[in-house]
């Protein structure tokens, strides 16, 4: 993967560093060339591209979609979505890995095939396997602040919480737990699944997460490349609101302009 050169703000992932702080996924756009243009007009830190799914022959998917991911000139974040057991997913990655010459991988290993809600309870040790393989681990979970400590204890330096189940849109759905990851971790944390918004998406960033990975609320809107655009400049004006400090909230009503010792106004 190539490193992107350093500036003052940028996201650090196990050490390198991305102007972006928004990934995109790469599934279901209306055709390979509304995908290149919506990357095109968000440029994203990443990509992600699952290996399952799209197939490691260019025949089999019916188009040149490695061909496609090359011209994108992006980094690429291959993903294990749609394994269900530890093994199949350790499987997958190394890959992953060979197929896109890289050690970075999006760990998703499923718990329930309904709801597409990680598997909670195996997620750690598939974690630390692929970490001691030598993999720089992104794994999908939910937004359980013991899950999340278990994976940074077994060497995760990033981890990327739900907002929602995936394709849902409905936004963050639990924001004290969301924020309490925040108050609680000393890790990047990437809000991954469930944004439906741009606004979900500066929202998450105010809180203080460190970036946001979509895909379908991209993918199946009516206009893929300008929500692209939407969701770039909205993860970019919540981390700059976060930066930037926001005022406290007030129990009451606060003059915006001062009474006492302003003159014009009362003399009216």
């Amino acid at each position: 993967m190539t490193a992107i050169p350093s500036s003052d703000d940028a996201l650090v992932l196990y050490g390198q560093r991305f102007q972006s702080r928004l990934l995109l996924g790469t599934s279901r756009y209306p055709s390979p060339a509304v995908l290149e243009a919506a990357v095109a007009r968000a440029r994203p830190a990443m990509v992600t591209a699952s290996l399952r799914r799209q197939g490691s022959n260019a025949a089999e998917t019916g188009s040149d979609f490695w061909a496609l991911l090359k011209r994108l000139e992006v980094p690429v974040l291959p993903n294990t979505a749609g394994c269900m057991r530890v093994q199949e997913a350790i499987t997958t990655a190394q890959m992953a890995r060979e197929v896109f010459e890289t050690p970075w991988i999006k760990l998703e290993l499923i718990g329930d095939d309904y709801t597409l809600q990680p598997d909670t309870l195996n997620l750690v040790e598939a974690a630390s396997i692929l970490i001691k393989d030598g993999f720089q681990v992104l794994p999908y979970c939910t937004e359980d602040l013991v899950l999340c400590q278990r994976l940074v204890d077994v060497g995760c330096q990033a981890v990327m919480p739900w907002a929602a189940p995936i394709g849902t849109g409905r936004g963050p759905v639990n924001p004290y737990a969301m924020q309490a990851l925040r108050e609680r971790l000393n890790v990047p944390l990437i809000c991954d699944a469930g944004l439906g918004l741009p606004s979900h998406a500066c929202q998450v960033m105010e809180w203080g997460f460190d970036g946001v990975l979509l895909n379908t609320a991209v993918a199946l809107s009516q206009d893929p490349v300008a929500m692209a655009g939407a969701f770039a400049d909205a993860t970019a004006a919540g981390h700059a609101a976060f930066r930037a400090g926001a005022m406290q909230a007030q129990d009451t009503a606060q003059p915006s302009t001062p009474v006492l010792g302003t003159p014009f106004w009362h003399n009216a």
